[in-house]
């Protein structure tokens, strides 16, 4: 799905080529096991590509200090990449997912105990890196893998609840999507030596970030045309996950908020997810969900404030916007 622009400003920080070249290679040689199967399913994704934000973040945060990433903050962000891609192998077995990526996900092409197995590998391997960096990373690792698991709950508890408080959104994005990007962040520049000012307003920044980053794609999920997403449009809409602009469609009141609670509630057939799709369009829901975007962007410029007047930071300042921009 497209969850980001295809380029950021983050990827323009000078030497970040370079970087993520080395955050690629440290990836690929974290799942390196004695056993070639299992190496191979615990690579999947890895070779599948992807954009790799959160470790770009984590450097980007370790640039701060003056110098170039030590290798000691590249490994802070491909533990938080790892913890992200475990999620992954869960997710497409609780999706019964086929494809990712553009390839197949592991559970359909393994089954789905090898996905679960090699997700918990993928979350033992980030752990023991994170162990290896510090306690203090350890702990916040384990922390955020528990945010995760908060936020997924949040989610299913609420599935195909057409009075879904946005206080359960909100907390579940937050969990699932925000504070992994808190955390590469905040890992970045506890490893990097930053002092602890810095290293708050960085966990602020990746929180604001990350919250961007999932309405954004919340929108394009109804946005978007299939053949951009991989996928029908309103496709949440479909599994009974209410998101922002869906919510915010429904508290307007009036014929389409009507329209459209009559139709949710349970599982949606192609003809009625189409016409739920038509009726989010329509209404202000969408828009109003991309103002409530522009308040963490704004929450992510304040928290640039704290951080000094560089380059890096300049690029930071940039993302948030740059995400939302791909939707405006």
């Amino acid at each position: 799905m497209p969850t980001a622009p295809a380029t950021s400003p983050l990827f323009a920080i000078r030497g970040m080529d370079d970087d993520r070249a080395r955050i690629e290679a440290a990836m690929r040689a974290s799942v390196v096991t004695s056993d070639p199967y299992l190496t191979e399913i615990a690579s999947h994704l890895i070779i599948a590509g992807g954009k790799r934000l959160r470790p770009v973040l984590a450097v980007a945060a370790g640039q701060l200090a003056g110098a170039g990433a030590s290798d000691d903050v590249v490994q802070g962000g491909v533990a938080c990449e790892l913890v992200h891609l475990g999620s992954l192998y869960h997710d497409d077995v609780m999706d019964e997912a086929e494809t990712r990526r553009s390839v197949e996900t592991v559970n359909a092409r393994w089954g789905n105990l090898q996905a679960i197995l090699a997700g918990d590998f993928l979350l033992s391997r980030a752990s023991e890196i994170a162990a290896s960096l510090s306690t203090e990373v350890a702990g916040l690792l384990a922390r955020t893998i528990g945010w995760l698991c908060e936020g997924q709950i949040e989610e299913l508890r609420h599935t195909y609840d057409i009075d879904r408080p946005e206080e359960s959104y909100f907390r579940s994005i937050h969990g699932k999507t925000a504070s992994l990007y808190g955390t590469a962040a905040r890992i970045g520049g506890i490893v990097a030596g930053l002092d602890r000012d810095r290293i708050d307003a960085l966990t602020e920044y990746g929180n604001a970030y990350g919250m961007v980053f999932q309405i954004v794609d919340d929108v394009l999920d109804l946005t978007a045309t299939a053949e951009q997403l991989g996928k029908p449009a309103g496709h949440d809409m479909e599994e009974g996950v209410y998101t922002l602009p869906v919510l915010r469609t429904l508290d307007a009141g009036g014929a389409l908020a009507d329209e459209l609670r009559d139709l949710l509630g349970s599982p949606l057939d192609a003809a009625e997810r189409d016409k739920a799709l038509a009726i989010v369009r329509a209404g202000e829901g969408i828009e109003n969900a991309l103002v409530t975007a522009r308040r963490f962007v704004a929450d992510a410029d304040a928290a640039c404030d704290r951080l000094g007047d560089s380059d890096v930071v300049a690029a930071m300042r940039d993302a948030p916007a740059a995400l939302l921009a791909s939707v405006s």
